[in-house]
């Protein structure tokens, strides 16, 4: 009976991590070997405040997931100690955290990962993280929006200035 419940529980792990990998908008693999535990806490914490979950997963627990989620693309990064970060609402702060960190620790590598549902390299998962943040390409936006109203703005002072210079 024990070998069942144990079955059971990892099988409802599996089935955990594989919803994970088809709800997150991306998911960023990285090896942390070589990382010390307040080196890990750090960006644990910086994970968390982004509204990103991070954890550390078996790798046979991960390619079962995979296979279960359509990602079994993915298993051929799964090798040595394994660090998965899950996003489901920011697109870039996993990619951008995990990036900005392994350029100050050179312990943690970048392995890939999935973006929308499509399998990345570490080289994507780096050029993913160097796009500004929604915040700013929001603030890039507005001021693209903004640039013909202000056009328009100075134009018609200038022709308020030559008429009252006319006057």
């Amino acid at each position: 009976m024990a070998n069942a419940k144990v079955i059971q529980a990892k099988q409802e792990a599996v089935e955990v991590v594989a919803s994970k990998l088809r709800e997150s908008t991306t998911t960023v693999v990285a090896d942390y070997r070589g990382l010390n535990v307040a080196q890990v806490t750090e960006l644990r914490k910086q994970l968390r405040e982004a509204g990103v979950e991070f954890q550390v997963l078996k790798n046979t627990l991960v390619r079962r997931a995979t296979e279960s989620a359509d990602l079994a693309g993915l298993n051929e990064i799964l090798t040595g100690p394994t660090a998965i970060a899950f996003s489901k609402d920011d697109a870039i702060a996993p990619a951008k955290i995990l990036n900005d960190f392994a350029k100050k620790n050179d312990a943690l590598q970048l392995k890939g990962g999935v973006v929308e549902g499509r399998i990345v390299g570490a080289e994507e998962i780096k050029a993913l993280a160097e796009l500004p943040s929604r915040e700013g390409l929001l603030s890039m936006l507005l001021s693209v929006l903004q640039a013909p109203m202000r056009g328009f703005a100075l134009a018609v002072k200038a022709v308020a200035e030559k008429e009252e210079q006319s006057a």
